[in-house]
């Protein structure tokens, strides 16, 4: 049961204001989780430090590839100016999901095996505030983490590039020119809400398998998944259900943007970005319903299930 206010106690004096304070219990059932795990920004930053280094080192000899590159055209030029800032983006977001996976098969299953569900079951929040709470973490906290460090990386990549070229007495506008910051980071924001809201079954039913078992989550979680698609091969030589699964991975991508014939898989306009067409997606909200279905299944199970 959750207490919505504090009083303020007798010693504070007579006369004194009466006020009250909100408890926000969702709000610091939030900052548990981030206090309690911090791979949830660490990991990202180490990826983003590796990626950030082996950028820099790669800066030597930039100054005449730049040239070279400037020869190509400005089409050409372009995707080869972009390729760096473009790398970084997938590669953080790719650590984002893995984050998010691995965080969703302990999120339950962790605070049971380390038997301290027993004291924040004493406290007066409620399971569906805890579940929820850690729900909000894959699909709200690592993408806005996410794009916060995608933004620091790609900023700190563009000034560098800017100075290495003025020390070798070129123009830095080749840079600002090709690569439009402002836009990608539009894009990129939409990108990862589109990715979150995509992969939320996912999320869900690890969160599921999680409250679940007792030990091996990752085992329950995709042993299962691969058994039916095998059975399925083996049995109808069919592959639908695992198209099915391609599909909850990377299907958000055509119905999120539009790619043009000749533009293969670059997003170089906002006009390109289509959310009526995503949000109108049958495969979005069935897989919205299927992770609700999950995570009230996980609120039920935390409700009854004790430490192990």
């Amino acid at each position: 049961m959750n207490m919505p206010s504090n009083t303020v106690p007798e010693s504070a004096g007579v006369g004194a204001p009466s006020y009250k304070v909100a408890t926000r219990p969702f709000y610091w059932s939030v900052w548990r989780e981030l206090w309690e795990n911090r791979s949830i920004y660490i990991a990202p930053l180490i990826v983003a430090g590796v990626e950030l280094f082996g950028f820099l080192v790669s800066t030597v000899g930039l100054p005449e590839r730049r040239r070279d590159v400037l020869l190509l055209g400005p089409a050409k030029a372009r995707a080869a100016i972009e390729v760096p800032y473009d790398i970084v983006a997938v590669m953080l977001i790719l650590t984002s999901f893995v984050i998010g996976l691995f965080y969703c098969l302990d999120a339950l299953h962790g605070e049971r095996r380390e038997r301290s569900i027993l004291f924040w079951k004493s406290l007066p929040v409620s399971d569906r505030t805890t579940v929820i709470s850690k729900t909000g973490i894959p699909l709200l906290v690592i993408p806005l983490v996410t794009f916060a460090i995608i933004v620091a990386t790609q900023l700190v990549m563009m000034l560098w590039t800017s100075v290495v070229l003025v020390a070798h007495g070129m123009s830095p506008s080749s840079t600002w020119i090709n690569v439009p910051l402002l836009q990608q980071f539009v894009v990129l924001l939409y990108g990862l809400a589109a990715i979150a809201l995509w992969h939320a079954p996912i999320y869900g039913w690890a969160l599921l398998i999680s409250g679940w078992v007792r030990r091996a989550t990752f085992l329950w979680a995709v042993l299962p998944v691969i058994a039916i698609a095998v059975f399925e091969r083996i049995t109808f030589n069919t592959s639908h259900f695992a198209a099915l699964l391609k599909d909850r991975l990377v299907g958000f991508a055509p119905n999120a943007f539009a790619f043009g014939p000749h533009r293969g898989v670059t997003i170089d306009s906002l006009v390109q970005l289509t959310p009526g067409r995503y949000l109108s997606a049958p495969g979005l909200w069935l897989g919205l319903i299927f992770a609700a279905v999950c995570i009230a299944a996980a609120i039920r199970l935390r409700r009854y299930r004790g430490p192990l």
